[in-house]
């Protein structure tokens, strides 16, 4: 199976690399459109601040080929958050794969939410076998309010969209990469979708 990690500078890609590993898989990081659009699955990282990181797709044109993938594309953190309509964070358009808009936490929380939380409301493949109100490892100031797209809720302050899904793409706005066990299990329940 070809694991494509998308390297677009930005994201800690090291540790999901690392964590790919640990399942026994390789992966490739590489943002050559040709390499992505062969690849089996696609993982697409992110951290760090929604507009630079969606000027450096747009300079590798990654901007027009992400929405258009066929295989299972999973979004982590802010990849996720690109891949929504819009983010409040730089007032950035996103990739418009989730029709749904990223906005701030309120001044009643501390920002960023960091560290773990409760993710619950589990919908579809990528939770398989993993119970409800498991902990899992967030760092972010902004969210994708619950939507239609919505596979996993977290509470702080609001209920928000902790995970999404829309045919073949998927978002975790948690790091599976950096929440232990239960969260290698997610990244292996998304390695083991099936290509359709």
């Amino acid at each position: 199976m070809k694991i494509v990690i998308i390297n677009y500078g930005a994201g800690n890609i090291q540790s999901i690399m690392f964590a790919v590993e640990r399942l026994g898989f390789k992966a490739v990081l590489s943002n050559n459109p040709d390499e992505i659009q062969k690849a089996d699955k696609v993982i697409f990282p992110g951290v760090g601040e929604a507009s630079s990181a969606m000027g450096k797709l747009k300079e590798s044109g990654l901007d027009r080929l992400i929405p258009n993938l066929k295989q299972p594309v999973l979004g982590i953190c802010l990849g996720m958050q690109l891949m929504c309509n819009t983010t409040e964070e730089g007032n950035t358009k996103g990739l418009g794969i989730f029709d749904v808009d990223v906005i701030k936490f309120s001044s009643n929380v501390k920002v960023p939410q960091m560290g773990w939380n409760q993710i619950y409301d589990l919908k579809s493949d990528l939770f398989k076998d993993i119970a409800e109100n498991e902990f899992m490892y967030l760092v972010h100031s902004f969210y994708a309010p619950n939507c239609k797209y919505t596979i996993a809720t977290t509470n702080y302050d609001v209920e928000y969209a902790s995970a999404l899904q829309k045919n073949n793409f998927y978002g975790t706005q948690f790091h599976p990469e950096k929440s232990g066990d239960i969260g290698e299990k997610i990244l292996n329940n998304f390695l083991k979708i099936p290509i359709s």
